[in-house]
């Protein structure tokens, strides 16, 4: 059996698995088939640890062997030479802007440490958890228009596009989500059926709480998932999971806003698809060019902006601010000093031109502003709305 069938086999087995269930939030009901079939994949999950570290906030994170993280039980990587002190080849500089802000990562751990070099800090998953992420939705370009609704803004489409990588920094807000709803801003990069998402999020669904946290979306094909619950994306940092909460975030009209700053970058030295997080850039972890077929070369698609999910039959939740935007930075969610790599050389290019939407202006709104200050990478894309909810602006 060629090597992308049995990939696309193993993750509809995974599937079938998450599912199949009968229970809901709340009520769960197990065969003991289910149940048996539940424990492979939290073993296939959750590897043996060195060290256990707790956060501040009640996550349980192992801190697992470079070699034996899951990432490496994708069929294309048994074959590997990675190694723990890998870095991109390539160097980012933006320059300053006089935006009042506080820039940095957080501090989540109980002792201030992270995992020892060598290792890698993953999230440990319960059955729960497992049995809560059957109502995670499916990619956006298969699931239903309606239920998810967002606040854009694109580069426009050219087939000449030759993007290797992109960037964005993005203030932090904790927009109020129930049930299966979320609220994110993300950075999207894709070519064909291959995408690549690195922002932050709320989502009870994901997470089991409504913290604001650090996300990755990764979609080869028809597979897709986030964080490290499918293999396919290769920690590097003993500091940084992918999943962290941030310990501080935006509040309308404050002096001072709380941002994050975001990069995914292809090495043309390998064609590794790095993440970086922070003004410096820090080196999260990256996805190898070989499980992709479509983002095996540069990406054509750029995309910046939030995005909600709507349950069927359920509210809107709001979005970035939880307000619509007025053009201002101390008021607003936004995405800021866009930029793109074009082709595999070393230049950053501001981002100009771009086409905003927004799919429901009557909840929703975009407002993008090339040049809101002086300088180089001023282009603001103010984003936000109430949805469904009465919220004072």
């Amino acid at each position: 059996m060629p090597i992308r069938q049995q990939i696309v086999r193993q993750t509809l087995l995974v599937l079938f698995f998450l599912l199949s269930y009968d229970g809901v939030q709340g009520e769960i009901k197990l065969s003991e088939l289910e149940d048996l079939e539940l424990e492979k994949q939290l073993k296939l999950l959750n590897k043996p640890a060195t060290k256990t570290i707790k956060t501040k906030y009640g996550d349980t994170y192992d801190c697992v062997d470079f070699y034996k993280q899951s990432a490496f039980d994708h069929p294309l990587l048994k074959n590997h030479n990675f190694h723990p002190q890998m870095k991109p080849t390539l160097t980012r500089t933006l320059h300053n802007s006089d935006i009042s802000a506080a820039n940095k990562l957080s501090s989540i751990w109980l002792k201030k440490k992270g995992c020892p070099f060598g290792t890698v800090p993953i999230r440990r998953v319960t059955k729960n958890d497992l049995i809560r992420h059957k109502h995670i939705p499916p990619p956006e370009n298969i699931i239903e228009a309606q239920l998810t609704n967002r606040a854009i803004a694109q580069i426009p489409n050219n087939p000449n596009n030759k993007f290797a990588g992109a960037g964005m920094t993005a203030n932090i807000y904790n927009p109020h989500v129930e049930g299966q709803q979320h609220s994110a801003v993300r950075l999207k990069i894709f070519k064909g059926y291959d995408v690549l998402q690195v922002g932050w999020r709320v989502d009870p669904t994901l997470y089991n709480d409504t913290n604001t946290r650090l996300y990755i979306h990764t979609q080869v094909g028809n597979m897709h998932c986030f964080n490290t619950l499918c293999s396919g994306f290769v920690l590097v940092n003993t500091e940084l999971p992918v999943d962290m909460v941030f310990d501080e975030i935006s509040h309308r009209g404050a002096k001072v806003v709380v941002e994050i700053t975001m990069f995914i970058q292809r090495d043309p030295a390998n064609g590794l698809w790095w993440l970086l997080i922070g003004e410096n850039y820090d080196e999260v972890g990256f996805w190898p060019q070989r499980i992709f077929t479509d983002l095996a070369s540069l990406a054509t698609h750029v995309e910046f902006g939030g995005v909600v999910y709507i349950p069927p039959g359920g509210p809107k939740p709001p979005m970035g601010s939880s307000c619509f935007p007025i053009a201002d930075p101390l008021y607003d969610a936004y995405c800021r000093r866009l930029h793109v790599l074009i082709d595999n050389n070393n230049e950053t290019v501001p981002v100009d031109t771009t086409i905003a939407q927004a799919e429901d202006p009557n909840l929703y709104e975009v407002r993008d502003v090339p040049h809101w200050g002086h300088g180089k990478f001023q282009h603001f894309i103010f984003y936000g709305g109430r949805g469904d909810i009465d919220t004072w602006c």
